[in-house]
């Protein structure tokens, strides 16, 4: 197909017919890895968010059924704010006490930020599924795009695969501890906690195989709940506690023992005890990206899904906070709430400063807020396995068949219930006991951020002013928050590592397994880079068909799973890629 420009240059003629604002690589507000003197072309008109995804190198696949809002809906769905707090207030409060949690949040909240605009000025820049991977693939010096985007894919993805499986866990403990407080005769065994992990992922992958429209409905209607279920705990938990009738204390905590009082949860310093305790706090923040990886899904995706990264950190940690501050003014026994026998610190916390039904009211509107979360969870891994698959990061068998979109949804199934199987897969960790199957946890955090943060860290250091902003940026300000946002991952990545207890009290039950489970895998992935991968993996592969400007005859055919030709990595021969504006 030939594709010419009119005389005036804003018009098009492919096959006959005239298409209005089909223009250059060079002419997008967009970092692509086609070399910037070429033009996407198709067999159709394209509308304004697919012509940016076009100039990213990519056919539309997706119907754009997701708006600023119901994007906002899954990412705030993700964060599940209540539950993800209920899920981790064993690190929150355990490490460091009530010190710890309400300086913790604060602390990190100025990280987390940093990272999250940053992630926002690259999402509108590269509004594409690939999110990060391809950003990094893109930003990278020439020759080292691949092993970039190789690096950030895995690191990302095994941060995205580990999300549902962990608050479906979650989400099961809190169910059976419910069960245990309404018939104190029943204790829950490993096995039953397993089979209703794997349950919950097979109904979540159900929900996520559903048409697009359909599933942000339901993410609109679970983010609703989420919100409403937070101001609930936030006003019934201050306004209900039984602190003072029931057990004779103050209604609430003096403020100077809750801001100056560090709980001696592990064996190192307090100063570290409290950047231990962010693990709670940036596994809980670790969903904003999720309108990246639904941006080929948003309409006006390179406003709209930025806006919505923003929108969902600062939400999250603005509210995020006010729970922090309920809990830590209303606990009265820490190690009571850390070592309960129902396994479960918030439902242990409810019981010990709530009447038994209303702490059961909570807890069970905790329970439908993490079942929405586990969903939304389920939805952004299944776009980033989609992503990946296209470009051929799995083994071939698994490329091919995880990339396809189903006919009758225009969703990803197969990439679902590959991501589902491999969840029931990873709760066998269960039977390893709680700081086992714990790692998941901290997996999902550290992954996420350092993938979060490997292409803030080329843009910043290797790109700098060359980068070419979408609509949506920060200014002047974008290389110091930069900065800043490195700086933070770079410090919390050891940290989050570090076990609570040293020396002759470290034994296997103790250990956080967090290097050895997340430090595997990409110890593997780094082996297979080295012996096979680096020769056949070129990051982002084009499937959209372009051609240079004002050359009918140098059509290049964009194939599945396949890249240009006539260029190496992100057309280092043919021309600068497109970072330079």
């Amino acid at each position: 197909m030939s594709l010419s420009p009119s005389p005036d240059g804003k018009k098009l003629s492919v096959g006959g017919f005239e298409r209005s604002r089909q223009r250059s690589v060079s002419q997008a507000p967009v970092t692509s890895v086609l070399p910037g003197g070429d033009v996407p072309i198709g067999d159709r008109e394209f509308n304004a968010d697919e012509e940016v995804l076009a100039a990213l190198g990519y056919k539309p696949e997706f119907k754009r059924e997701f708006s600023l809002w119901t994007t906002f809906c899954v990412s705030f769905a993700v964060l599940g704010l209540l539950p993800s707090f209920a899920s981790t207030l064993y690190y929150g409060l355990g490490y460091a006490g009530t010190g710890g949690m309400v300086w913790g949040w604060l602390i990190a909240m100025v990280g987390i930020q940093c990272v999250a605009t940053s992630m926002a000025e690259l999402c509108s820049s590269m509004p594409t599924s690939g999110g990060l991977y391809y950003a990094a693939a893109v930003l990278a010096p020439p020759g080292w795009g691949p092993l970039a985007a190789w690096v950030t894919g895995w690191s990302n993805w095994l941060g995205q695969v580990t999300g549902a499986p962990s608050v479906d866990y979650a989400l099961s403990a809190m169910i059976l501890a419910g069960a245990s407080i309404g018939n104190p005769e029943y204790v829950p065994t490993t096995y039953q906690t397993w089979l209703l992990t794997v349950f919950i992922l097979f109904i979540h992958g159900c929900i996520s195989s559903m048409p697009t429209l359909w599933i942000a409905r339901f993410n609109s209607v679970g983010s609703t709940f989420n919100i409403i279920a937070l101001f609930i705990v936030i006003i019934m938990i201050p306004a209900g506690t039984n602190r003072a009738s029931a057990q004779g204390l103050p209604k609430f905590t003096p403020s100077s023992e809750v801001w100056g009082t560090i709980y001696q949860g592990t064996d190192f310093p307090d100063g570290v005890a409290i950047l231990m305790s962010f693990v709670a706090v940036i596994w809980t923040m670790s969903g904003y990206d999720a309108p990246f990886h639904l941006s080929e899904e948003c309409s006006n995706a390179n406003i709209a899904s930025p806006r919505a990264i923003v929108l969902t950190s600062g939400v999250g940690g603005l509210f995020g906070w006010f729970l922090q501050l309920v809990v830590a003014y209303t606990v009265i026994d820490i190690p009571g709430v850390i070592d309960s026998d129902l396994g479960q610190p918030w439902a242990s916390y409810l019981l010990q400063v709530m009447p038994q039904k209303t702490a059961l009211a909570i807890l069970a509107l905790t329970i439908c807020a993490a079942f929405s979360m586990g969903q939304g969870c389920m939805v952004a891994a299944s776009r980033v396995t989609f992503a990946y698959a296209r470009d051929d990061c799995f083994p071939p068998p698994f490329s091919g068949w995880c990339k396809r979109v189903n006919k009758h949804t225009h969703t990803p199934v197969n990439a679902v219930w590959y991501n589902t199987c491999l969840g029931m897969l990873m709760v066998l960790l269960i039977f390893g006991g709680s700081v086992a199957v714990g790692a998941l946890f901290s997996i999902a955090a550290v992954a996420a951020f350092v993938a979060f943060t490997t292409p803030i860290f080329i843009r910043v250091f290797f790109v700098g002013n060359r980068f070419r902003p979408g609509p949506w940026n920060l200014g002047r300000m974008s290389m110091p928050i930069g900065c800043v946002a490195c700086a933070f991952v770079f410090l919390m990545v050891p940290i989050l590592m570090l076990p609570s207890v040293t020396g002759s009290d470290l034994t296997a039950q103790l250990m956080n397994w967090t290097c050895l489970v997340y430090g595997g895998p990409m110890f593997m992935i780094m082996i297979w880079w080295v012996v096979s991968a680096r020769h056949w993996f070129k990051g982002p592969k084009v499937n959209v068909q372009h051609q240079m400007l004002g050359r009918e005859d140098a059509v290049l055919e964009g194939q599945e799973g396949s890249g240009a030709s006539d260029s190496d990595s992100f057309g280092n021969e043919k021309g600068d890629r497109n970072v330079v504006a």
